[in-house]
């Protein structure tokens, strides 16, 4: 599986969810996690830590 999708189920997030939280596009998000499309390595990596950051908030909720 995708890694950006694998972060963000893990968040508890929705593509539209997602889109809206960092102001990409849905269409965006669907072609990188499709794999039709890929990320600058710089935003892949500010994405997956932003992320990993929700999902650690949604857990101590």
């Amino acid at each position: 599986m995708n890694e950006l999708k694998e972060a963000r189920q893990a968040a508890g997030l929705t593509q539209q969810k997602m889109s809206e939280i960092f102001k990409i596009p849905k269409r965006t998000i669907e072609n990188w996690e499709a794999g039709s499309r890929k990320p600058p390595e710089w935003a892949k990596l500010l994405v997956l830590e932003k992320l990993q950051r929700i999902k650690k908030e949604n857990t101590e909720k």
